[in-house]
């Protein structure tokens, strides 16, 4: 691949242009917006000049509602010799394109599974998909050169390709991905009118679990517009079972023993439940997950701070696996757990209390 055109410079567009920019693919932006465009260009993505002829590959990272328009417009002009979308559904976009009657053996819908609460070209970057899953949906009619250059732009964005059907794809990330972002934002509207007291004693479980509601519900809108059945299924299943779990709860309120021990076990059954399901979330590097032992340390607020923990643990010869840092409301200080192997964490603990360091029982 040698020149692309990009279709869309928000978020995923400009990370896209970025990536193919930095290993020397000449990269043409356009956008609904032109200053948007400029703005991708001017970080390095690429030129918002018009391609003086046919590029290698057209990328169209548009909403979903759009998808369908802007490659049915960029194959009417042949601007490209292959064409690909990055919208977050597959089977409502290949339909539409299917309907207006167009040859699709230069198509292939994608999506890659990476992203930020933050949207548009200032919060993108090279390095967006690296060791991230991107999906691939091929038909049986997708040309043999379309689907090399996918897995060519899949690889010089560092990501890892995933071949799946486009309908089972939608139903995947309705459950990964656009259920989990309605029920964040559920929880995080409780937060809305709370009393500032009880707002002051979240911690790090809270922001866990309403990190990804901070997101733009205008580009979500898009989203869920374009995959509601699967996301309106999932989410009555989860209303199914906590319907169980607030009669459970009720129960633990009753004087009679019996209900009470009822009420316990639905509690549990829930909570083992979760407990099987997030054991299925891939770990490190995509493997099963691994069991880490958390070494929790003091640190607090000040430059080059994380840097000398790590540099402590490395001179131990002790591989962090994983970080987390609790913040403390109000203080310049915070928890960080180093996630190590459990064979390690006793002589990473050892160590760092002879370098000074302030451990968390």
């Amino acid at each position: 691949m040698r020149t692309a055109l990009v279709i869309g410079t928000g978020l995923i567009g400009t990370s896209a242009a970025l990536a193919l920019a930095s290993r020397g693919v000449t990269v043409h932006l356009a956008d609904h917006d032109p200053g948007q465009a400029r703005t991708a260009a001017a970080l390095g993505a690429g030129t918002a000049d018009t391609p003086e002829g046919v590029v290698d590959l057209c990328v169209v990272a548009v909403p979903p509602a759009h998808v369908a328009h802007q490659l049915a417009d960029a194959m009417r002009r042949g601007v490209a010799r292959g064409y690909l979308d990055v919208a977050s559904v597959k089977g409502g976009p290949r339909r539409e394109l299917e309907a207006l009657g167009l040859d699709l053996t230069a198509y292939i819908g994608t999506h890659p599974m990476s992203g930020r609460e933050r949207s548009g070209p200032l919060a993108a970057t090279a390095d967006l998909f690296e060791g991230r899953p991107w999906v691939l949906t091929p038909t049986r009619d997708t040309d043999t050169e379309v689907l090399n250059l996918a897995l060519e732009l899949v690889a010089l964005c560092r990501a890892v390709p995933v071949v799946m059907d486009a309908d089972a794809h939608d139903r995947a990330v309705a459950l990964v991905s656009h259920m989990p972002h309605l029920v964040s934002g559920l929880v995080a509207a409780r937060l809305e009118h709370a009393e500032e007291t009880a707002v002051r004693l979240c911690g790090q479980g809270i922001r866990d679990v309403t990190r990804i509601a901070a997101s733009d519900p205008g580009m979500w809108i898009d989203i869920l517009s374009a995959n509601p059945g699967p996301v309106a299924d999932l989410l009555a299943d989860v209303s199914a079972d906590l319907d169980e779990t607030v009669r459970a709860l009720r129960a633990l309120q009753s004087a009679d023993d019996g209900e009470r021990l009822k009420g316990a076990e639905g509690v549990e059954t829930v909570l083992r439940r979760g407990n099987a399901g997030q054991a299925r979330v891939p770990g490190k590097h995509g493997a099963a997950p691994a069991a880490y032992e958390a070494v929790a340390v003091l640190i607090s607020d000040q430059p080059g701070e994380l840097a000398r923990i790590f540099a402590d643990a490395g001179a131990v010869g002790v591989n962090i696996e994983d970080v987390r840092i609790e913040h403390a409301t109000g203080q310049q200080a915070g928890f960080i757990q180093l996630m190590v192997q459990p064979a390690a964490a006793p002589k990473l603990a050892a160590a760092l209390r002879e370098r000074g360091w302030a451990m968390r029982q």
